[in-house]
């Protein structure tokens, strides 16, 4: 048509494009948008953010950013989505109320077996001289520190002092009690135990630095399994790392259910047809083989927590 020049677009820079406009957690949720006279500057919540690295492990997950700064203000907007194989679920979403049996504390469950799943993931939010109680007989329970400390006792007298980044499992009906004078969170993880015949589970403590590192063939990430693999345990608690711009290489569809937490960084995770930017903070239910694909982005480590069914038959 004349002079008329007709620039075209590869799927890459296409797809670079659509990311770019639509991910709100990409490069310090892009600083520009379009006007009539190009591109004009607009806020980046990483500006904030220029100082993370003097601030405490896992800061974001108690400071999470609600949203991009210029849809702070709209009323009812939120990232979290609820579909039929999985949900996302981010902090402005969150309903805390007091968490039964615990004194002093407010709890949002986060994923229930109301959603589909059979595990409970819960924070825990622990003001001054707070303390847990039981799980419901038969529940096994994983609580993991990401801000403040609490300390850990048994009926038989054992203290354990939990500090960030530090785990416990209790076994179904192990009497025990989470203390603290100050103000901390948790993620707690709960289920009710799948038994097997002479293998039994014992309380674990630990932290995330002790754990070694695991091939992961075929993989970028680094992986650390908090709990051990024997057929005793029904789950497991991953932590995997991906640095910037590594991605899981299989696209998975499994059997199993993952409840996540993501600590650290952000990216993009595809669950379904569907794909979400995720920041710390976020959280997400998968059900069972539901496609699954997580890409790190940004400047910074990503860091997350997934719980994981285990060494059990899925009949």
């Amino acid at each position: 048509m004349g002079n008329l020049k007709m620039q075209s677009f590869s799927p890459f820079s296409s797809l670079s494009f659509f990311l770019l406009l639509t991910t709100p957690i990409l490069s310090g949720f892009v600083k520009t948008a379009l006007t009539q006279d190009g591109f004009c500057s607009a806020p980046s919540v990483l500006d904030a953010d220029s100082d993370s690295s003097t601030q405490p492990l896992y800061w974001k997950v108690t400071n999470p950013t609600l949203s991009p700064s210029h849809l702070q203000d709209l009323p009812g907007f939120t990232r979290s989505a609820y579909k039929k194989d999985h949900a996302f679920i981010t902090p402005e979403s969150h309903v805390f109320s007091p968490l039964p049996d615990w004194s002093n504390t407010l709890g949002a469950y986060l994923i229930t077996p109301a959603i589909g799943s059979h595990f409970v993931m819960y924070l825990a939010k622990m003001q001054e001289n707070s303390k847990s109680g039981l799980p419901p007989s038969g529940v096994e329970r994983f609580i993991f520190v990401v801000q403040g400390s609490v300390v850990l006792t048994n009926m038989s007298g054992n203290v354990h002092k939990l500090t960030v980044d530090s785990y416990a499992y209790l076994p179904p009906n192990f009497v025990h009690a989470v203390e603290t004078d100050a103000a901390a969170t948790l993620v707690v993880f709960e289920r009710r135990y799948s038994r097997l015949e002479n293998h039994v589970t014992e309380q674990i403590v630990g932290s995330t630095e002790k754990q070694p590192l695991l091939e992961t063939p075929g993989e970028i990430f680094e992986l650390r399994k908090l709990l051990p693999t024997s057929l005793a345990y029904d789950f497991n608690i991953h932590i995997m790392d991906f640095q910037p711009g590594e991605f899981l290489n299989v696209k998975e569809v499994h059997y199993n259910q993952h409840g996540l937490l993501l600590l650290e960084g952000q990216g993009i995770y595809r669950l379904g047809d569907s794909w979400y930017p995720i920041q710390a903070g976020d959280a997400i239910w998968m059900a069972p083989f539901v496609p699954q694909w997580y890409a790190a982005l940004g400047k910074t480590r990503s860091r997350y927590l997934l719980y994981k069914d285990v060494n059990r038959n899925p009949l």
